[in-house]
């Protein structure tokens, strides 16, 4: 084998199990988890509660005017 063909070989292995660079683009931020958990949490106690918390509401308003 040639010295050409020997660093092919060592250049390709060296690819293929050198560690690489983490890449950080594809990670979803954890303040779009929060957010995204914080809004279901919102619809879900909405969706329990939507009437007392309609009353709720109102009725704060109703106190300030």
């Amino acid at each position: 084998m040639g010295t050409t063909a020997l660093l092919l070989i060592a250049r390709v292995h060296l690819t293929l199990v050198a560690p690489r660079e983490r890449d950080e683009r594809g990670d979803v931020p954890g303040w779009v988890l929060v957010t995204v958990m914080s809004a279901g949490i919102v619809m879900a106690i909405w969706g329990v509660a939507r009437q007392e918390l309609t009353t709720m509401l109102r009725s704060a308003l109703n106190s300030v005017q």
